[in-house]
């Protein structure tokens, strides 16, 4: 079953000039819960005006006329040079942001799968390197450690997935 959510974080509508990026496109989004026993594998990135790390799980933009499953798949090729398989689409959702002093504005569509490569399920750190050969770390955090509130998972709105599944596990057993 697939979730659609909308969802959006609060911004000053006073600053909206401003913090529009030139752009008023809304971009759809591709991104992976990659699951290994109670951690979700992430990059990690700064918001220069929050003053604050955030953590996302991998992924990346669709292009025009691309399904998002191929998106995902491409992605994960540029990013890390590895394959995905078992891709399931989990969650779809708006999220309306503001990330460096920028308004954003997503649909992302959240896939599980698994690494091809099983070197990846080490709990080491990684290098994902972006389509500007920005390079950032990625690497396994704990999602009971994002639910407390020690790691700031985006959009926020995983942390109620995460929560959900919890509940649904418990009830299950």
């Amino acid at each position: 079953m697939v979730h659609i959510v909308s969802r959006m974080t609060h911004f000053n509508i006073e600053d909206t000039d401003k913090m529009f990026k030139g752009t008023d496109l809304i971009k759809v989004k591709a991104l992976c819960l990659f699951e290994n026993d109670g951690y979700i594998f992430v990059f990690e990135a700064y918001d220069s005006v929050k003053k604050d790390y955030f953590y996302r799980p991998i992924g990346g933009t669709t292009e025009f006329q691309e399904y998002t499953i191929d998106t995902l798949k491409r992605e994960i090729k540029e990013e890390l040079n590895t394959e995905i398989k078992n891709i399931e689409l989990k969650k779809v959702v708006e999220n309306i942001f503001v990330c460096d002093g920028f308004l954003g504005h997503e649909i992302d569509f959240f896939y599980q799968a698994d690494f091809c490569d099983t070197s990846f399920y080490e709990h080491k750190e990684y290098e994902l390197i972006e389509s500007d050969n920005e390079r950032l770390k990625a690497f396994w955090i704990s999602i009971e450690e994002c639910i407390e509130g020690k790691y700031r998972l985006v959009p926020e709105v995983l942390i109620d997935y995460y929560k959900e599944k919890i509940v649904q596990k418990m009830h299950s057993k």
